[in-house]
């Protein structure tokens, strides 16, 4: 259990730092300076904010961005939204590809609006305290990109008009705190690269879409998942990808009311799980599930029943994880198809160590000390003959006890 607080330790200061420090930090480029930029005004040039905004939180944008290849630094200043809300007030709107940088935007309904356009790029930006953070209301294929952005304290960060928008938000070396939800995925691709998010409600829903983190951290969340299946009476989420990605301490993977992730494809690689207060119920129709590590939590990883919508097969691989110390099973397949379990190593579980009758058995699967049984429908080994096969502070091996 050391090893595993240490292993989340390092990883949470590093990427904390990364993301904090990396967005105080945003490109001074050339644009010019217009002292007069009001509230209200629509920008067609390229220009540097020189003070901060209040501006009403009425319907009308605080700016506007009307032309293509506008870049807009707001200097480090902030635009903020003052005085009664009407409920539609916006920060900056956007009609043409161009960027927004360097500021922060604060108090309005909607920070970020784009209107139409299909490169919209933000980089250096704080938002903070707004209803939607980032919100793509009629852009048709359009890629927004964050990058060294903070996010603190919205109800939602990334979200998208229903059925009005649709496109990709590129989400780079940034960090999401204290939101209700941090991501939706809907009639979007998310991609999320080198990112923190923590101490958020619900870090993504999924109802209609696909969701991709790599090398990130998701740490203390409330909740990490909402991946339902026909949401709207026709949403599909068509895939859920983490890859060398940290999630440590959230209360729980899925919520309460929708306990399994549900996509068409479920792909994790090289991921952490620890000291999540459950395990991951998986509902989906292709599994690729290697070279994870699933530590210390509520349980390890469970393959269920697809929903009706998907064809009533379960296909893929679940090889090379280690399911160490979970408080239920480390591996269990009540759902097997032709799932292949390979190359598993499960130790110290308070369930079954792996649990998967009717599943190809790939071989080399490894499981001892696990209080209900270490497997059934594969076979496992004692020992593992490979000389990373981890060892628990404290445990005897069987093979010495004999």
């Amino acid at each position: 259990m050391q090893r595993a607080s240490n292993v989340a330790a390092r990883t949470v200061g590093m990427a904390v730092l990364l993301a904090v420090s990396s967005a105080a930090h945003a490109d001074s480029g050339r644009e010019d300076t217009r002292p007069g930029l009001r509230c209200g005004d629509t920008v067609t040039r390229s220009t540097r904010l020189t003070r901060d905004l209040d501006c009403p939180s009425t319907y009308t944008p605080a700016l506007r961005i009307a032309r293509a290849g506008v870049v807009l630094d707001l200097g480090g200043h902030t635009v903020r939204g003052v005085g009664p809300d009407t409920g539609l007030s916006e920060g900056i709107l956007v009609e043409a590809d161009s960027t927004v940088r360097n500021g922060t935007l604060r108090g309005f309904t909607y920070g970020y609006v784009v209107e139409s356009g299909q490169d919209a790029r933000l980089s250096g930006l704080t938002f903070r305290d707004n209803v939607v953070a980032v919100y793509n209301r009629y852009g048709t294929f359009t890629t927004l990109t964050l990058t060294d952005c903070r996010l603190l304290r919205n109800s939602v960060g990334l979200a998208s008009e229903q059925d009005a928008s649709s496109g990709m938000f590129r989400v780079r070396s940034s960090l999401f705190s204290g939101n209700g939800s941090a991501l939706i995925a809907n009639f979007h691709s998310v991609e999320v690269e080198r990112s923190t998010f923590t101490a958020n409600a619900l870090v993504f829903w999924c109802p209609d879409g696909s969701v991709t983190f790599r090398s990130s951290l998701l740490h203390r969340n409330e909740v990490v998942g909402h991946v339902p299946l026909g949401e709207f009476g026709y949403g599909t989420c068509n895939e859920v990808t983490l890859v060398d990605t940290v999630l440590t301490d959230n209360g729980a993977l899925a919520p309460a009311e929708e306990p399994a992730w549900k996509p068409f494809d479920l792909v994790l690689r090289d991921s952490w799980f620890v000291d999540n207060g459950t395990g991951l119920e998986a509902r989906a129709r292709t599994l690729d599930v290697r070279g994870n590590t699933w530590w210390a939590n509520g349980s390890g990883l469970h393959v269920a029943e697809p929903p009706e919508l998907l064809q009533p097969s379960v296909t893929g691989t679940v090889s090379d994880n280690r399911l160490l110390r979970n408080q239920g099973d480390g591996l269990r397949v009540t759902f097997p198809g032709t799932l292949t379990v390979s190359g598993n190593v499960a130790i110290g579980n308070e369930g079954w160590g792996i649990d998967a009758p009717g599943v190809i058995d790939g071989g080399g699967n490894v499981a001892r000390g696990n209080r209900e049984g270490d497997c059934r429908g594969v076979i496992c080994a004692p020992t593992d003959p490979r000389p990373e096969a981890p060892r628990l502070a404290g445990e005897v091996d069987l093979e010495d006890a004999r």
